[in-house]
């Protein structure tokens, strides 16, 4: 597929969610239409993988007939195979081809009440069924409740169970006519897809898009930084993985990522996570997702990852209870984050995790940097006693959604290769403006990779600055402290103003001398007298 094929692909998708969610907020429509891709998604896959295994048969699974007795031995044996190689299974009937033609036929039908044109049950049930299909087997965790949010009885669909049932057959027959190219293993052409609609709608939520997604560009960032000195991970976290883009984006940068972590405190972005894995074809046993809250209730504790990326909620509230005080993640520091502030708890929950070999990037507000009390405390300690703050990066302003503050990428390695100095790189100035929004170009990106791998000095842009640096700054970490930004205005030559005005003053009376001249012949004052 190339680039403008896929361009189109993703204004097409746009559209349609933009022409049929109506009245209903980007917000809300969002759950619907990505639920329904996602089971367009295990329809076109399942068929696939069924068509192949049915081959010799000289069959396809959607020829088959549920309630005819020598098909249904087949349709038994895809289902064994489908479980155990895709972790669910859907019967042919069930497909959303077969579905979205049956909506169709109804919006054409006279007769709109017919019972066998109405698909809203048809959907409920099977997509229960699928969730169902998993109960018992290894891939049960990763589909159970997926399709909670998808509440197809919900007036925001419509107020008559008319209305609803063709707004979703309208979205289920304009999604029927889009190839997704599943054929291709290489193209992940519906993951793009998804994501770009994750993007979009985050652009239309505002604040509450925070919780669900990270900018593409700081994503590729944080990506690049972790993979930079290895690219054969065992495994990648993300404490607060938000719709998992951030984790998909590590495994693209690496060669190889054998097992994908995340855990996610809101209920519709876990869902949400879960299928954006399974839609980027990453095998259920190939990723762990956990829906709790991470700080109170961590769900990977005897873990240790090779790479950790986070976006985490920016000066979130938690309970900073003194029970966390025996808790390992927390204890060595002996002070906890402020209760109105959890940054530095996230950071430290997130050092604990990281392998002695593995590299941490992770995404914070500026006041990281500099604030007292117990935060000074915890980034004293980071520094002096495990000296594991490798970098500090300054991002431009307005680069998240519906966060306008000034935003820091703290890197962390336990097993540093130049334990003498913490590196400084104010990229905050390198970026383009589209619209409101201020985006790293890929060339914004790089400069910041190469500046990192280098580790060297630039005016105006990076520094390195030694522990003795730090330490005299009472490990205060803001910026402007050792990268000088300042540009100098150019001298002011006040002799060629001098001169300037005395040539303006000579001017200035030969046309008073003119204006004079007029005013005799006219037989009038002169305004400027004599």
């Amino acid at each position: 597929m190339t680039e403008d094929q896929r361009r189109q692909l993703q204004q097409q998708l746009w559209n349609i969610a933009n022409t049929l969610r109506g009245k209903m907020s980007a917000d809300d429509f969002r759950d619907y239409i990505l639920g329904f891709i996602f089971y367009k998604y295990l329809s076109e896959k399942i068929e696939r993988y069924a068509d192949e295994q049915l081959a010799q048969e000289n069959l396809t699974f959607k020829s088959l007939n549920d309630k005819n007795q020598k098909d249904q031995t087949y349709i038994e044996a895809v289902k064994d195979a489908s479980l155990s190689e895709l972790g669910y299974f859907l019967k042919p009937s069930d497909l959303f081809s077969q579905i979205a033609k049956r909506g169709s036929n109804q919006n054409d039908s006279e007769n709109i009440g017919q019972k066998h044109n109405f698909i809203l049950d048809d959907i409920t049930r099977i997509l229960k069924s699928i969730e169902q299909s998993t109960l018992g087997t290894d891939s049960e965790d990763d589909f159970e409740n997926l399709f909670e949010d998808l509440d197809l009885t919900s007036t925001k669909l419509g107020k008559t169970e008319k209305d609803k049932n063709d707004l979703v057959s309208k979205v289920l027959s304009h999604l029927d006519q889009i190839d997704f190219n599943l054929s291709d293993s290489n193209a992940d052409v519906l993951g793009d897809a998804y994501e770009y609609l994750i993007g979009e709608f985050a652009a239309g939520a505002g604040k509450k898009a925070g919780e669900f997604y990270t900018p593409q560009p700081v994503s590729t960032l944080l990506a690049k930084l972790v993979t930079s000195s290895k690219q054969t991970l065992r495994n990648v976290y993300d404490p607060t993985c938000g719709s998992g883009s951030l984790l998909l984006r590590v495994k693209r940068e690496a060669k190889q990522v054998d097992k994908i972590y995340g855990q996610e405190l809101n209920r519709t972005t876990y869902n949400l996570a879960r299928m954006n894995m399974i839609l980027h074809d990453v095998h259920y046993a190939d990723f762990d997702i956990k829906q709790e809250d991470t700080l109170e209730r961590p769900q990977h504790l005897d873990l240790k990852f090779d790479a950790i990326v986070a976006n985490p909620p920016f000066s979130a509230q938690w309970s900073a209870s003194q029970l966390h005080m025996n808790d390992d993640r927390f204890s060595v520091y002996g002070k906890l984050a402020p209760s109105s502030k959890a940054d530095m708890a996230f950071v430290q929950h997130m050092v604990y995790h990281l392998a002695e070999e593995g590299t941490m990037a992770v995404v914070l507000p500026h006041g990281v940097l500099f604030r007292g009390g117990a935060e000074e405390h915890i980034r004293k300690y980071l520094i002096e006693q495990l000296n594991c703050l490798d970098a500090v990066i300054g991002l431009p302003t307005n680069m998240f959604y519906g966060a306008t503050i000034p935003t820091v990428v703290l890197v962390f390695k336990k097993c540093r290769k130049n334990p003498d100095n913490i590196l400084f790189i104010d990229a905050s100035q390198h970026f383009e403006k589209v619209k409101t929004t201020n985006v790293m170009r890929p060339e914004h990106i790089q400069k910041i990779i190469d500046t990192y791998k280098a580790r060297v000095t630039e005016d105006k842009y990076s520094y390195v600055a030694s522990i003795e640096e730090i330490r005299a700054n009472d490990f205060n970490l803001n910026i402007p402290r050792y990268v000088d930004t300042f540009e100098a205005e150019d001298a002011i030559d006040l002799n060629a103003i001098s001169e300037e005005l005395k040539t303006l003053g000579k001017e200035s009376q030969q046309t008073d001398s003119v204006i004079d001249g007029f005013c005799k012949e006219l037989g009038i004052e002169p305004p400027f007298g004599a």
